[in-house]
């Protein structure tokens, strides 16, 4: 074999291996949502299907022609490439986000295809080991090859792929390249014609990729997402990030709050003093919030931090966005866009960022409380969203944190806990809390001694140390 092909072979499957590798973070998002397990399970099941790969496909090419075996690994990498994206949506609608589950998400529809695509490196080295003076040379060539595929494969996905085209015609695409270039294998190096089974089958799970249908409305960014008509109410509309149902919002009525957490967020504002108010919002969401903001109290101004620009232009097509007044919308990182904000400049901050189901950890920390007082007055309120359930061990730890840096802490917590986690509405203060009107049945106001109680010896979160996904299982 001609070593620029051995070369680019190598660079081509250990770059498409990484490509599927990110894309299946991606594609199993709605079932088992955005997270630190979600992203170990994949990275850990993907790294055992390069390792058994590796083994297996070494042995194999001792035994027979490799030439032949790069071809059918190729081609079949394809076909099993395809067949991921049935695989998940088949299984993922009855899988949870339990670390055991996401493995076995990712080993069903990655383990295969990874395995066989990390077969064809020893397969090439077998074809290049002419002779032993020249091993070093040609196992380090093909190394390298395989390193710098994987790093375009890495950066190239989540850099430009991502943000320009589907999760599924990406797979479709690569399980088409890996297909045909499979064909070409058999016929230029193996001079064989492709099995008329094995083609038909690659045929069959190509068109199973495709046919299947797709959860998403819009594929964003960062998330799965689509909107949902309210069947009881003509102007309501859910947002569905993933698996999880992050806010409703009516159309004609930006006042109805319709979800829990969302009512008792409306509630603390509620009882602030008369008058506008000045708020930063720490995620937007489907924006229910601000735009409630914006129409019980005219004038008031409103900036959100917003990491994803796919949720708002859905929010301004689609929930109604396009309506609220004074809006200062940002678009990035909420940890790195809070230094240019003005120290003193809000009366209120809210809290309602999430990966999934869970707070991004680095928002937790009382490195960033440190900046939420910084930017509130001397009377101002920090309330906060967060779901946790069980030992409560992160919303507890959470309460921690804020004491460090607040005089007054409180949680809202339902009135009979579930036995699933649930929201649980936060509220910090140097000021003495104000008077709370809590809806009928949302819950029920635990401060003071009582709060410091449930807070107990909870750790404070740092950001050298702030393990929000473990805590809250």
């Amino acid at each position: 074999m001609d070593s620029r092909l051995a070369t680019g072979l190598v660079f081509f499957t250990s770059a498409l291996i990484l490509v599927v590798e990110i894309v299946a973070g991606r594609l199993m998002a709605p079932y088992v949502g955005v997270s630190l397990e979600a992203f170990t399970g994949i990275i850990g099941t993907v790294l055992a299907g390069i390792a058994v790969g590796s083994a297996v496909g070494g042995m194999l090419a001792d035994r027979q022609d490799p030439r032949r075996l790069i071809g059918l690994a190729l081609l079949i990498g394809g076909g099993l490439t395809f067949l991921s994206v049935p695989i998940v949506m088949s299984i993922g609608p009855g899988m949870s986000s339990t670390p055991i589950n996401i493995v076995v998400l990712t080993a069903s529809a990655f383990l295969l295809p990874t395995s066989v695509l990390s077969s064809i490196s020893p397969m090439v080295a077998k074809l290049k080991l002419e002779s032993l003076e020249e091993t070093g040379a040609v196992v380090g060539r093909l190394s390298a090859a395989g390193t710098v595929g994987a790093l375009v494969g890495t950066f190239g996905t989540g850099f430009i792929l991502l943000g320009l085209f589907p999760i599924r015609a990406i797979i479709f695409v690569i399980g088409g390249l890996l297909s045909v270039a499979g064909i070409l294998v058999l016929i230029k190096v193996a001079k064989e014609k492709p099995d008329g089974f094995q083609s038909s089958l690659v045929a069959i799970a190509a068109f199973l990729c495709l046919g299947i249908g797709n959860q998403c409305d819009v594929e964003t960014d960062y998330a799965c997402a689509r909107v949902i008509p309210d069947e009881d109410r003509a102007g309501g509309r859910s947002l569905i990030l993933d698996s999880v149902r992050h806010a409703h919002v009516d159309l004609d009525d930006p006042t109805h709050l319709e979800i829990r957490y969302a009512k008792l967020l409306g509630a603390v504002i509620d009882g602030m003093p008369a008058g506008p108010l000045d708020a930063l919002h720490v995620g937007g969401g489907g924006f229910s919030i601000p735009r409630y903001l914006s129409t019980t109290r005219p004038d008031s101004t409103n900036v959100v931090l917003e990491i994803d620009e796919g949720l708002v232009d859905i929010a301004r097509n689609e929930l109604g966005l396009a309506d609220a007044q004074n809006l200062d919308i940002r678009i990035g990182d909420a940890r790195l866009e809070f230094e240019p904000l003005p120290t003193d400049g809000f009366d209120v901050i809210v809290g309602d960022a999430f990966g999934g189901d869970v707070v991004p950890w680095h928002l937790t920390t009382t490195e960033a409380v440190a900046e939420y007082d910084r930017l509130l007055r001397d009377d101002g309120i920090y309330v906060m969203n967060l779901i946790d359930g069980d030992q409560s061990r992160f919303a507890r730890a959470q309460m921690a944190t804020l004491y460090e840096h607040f005089d007054h802490v409180a949680v809202m917590l339902p009135v009979e806990l579930p036995s699933v986690p649930y929201n649980q509405i936060i509220v910090a203060s140097d000021a003495p809390l104000p008077s709370v009107t809590i809806p009928e049945g949302a819950g029920a106001l635990v401060a003071d001694a009582a709060a410091l109680a449930y807070v107990g010896d909870a750790q404070v979160l740092t950001d050298d140390f702030a393990p929000a996904e473990q805590l809250k299982q």
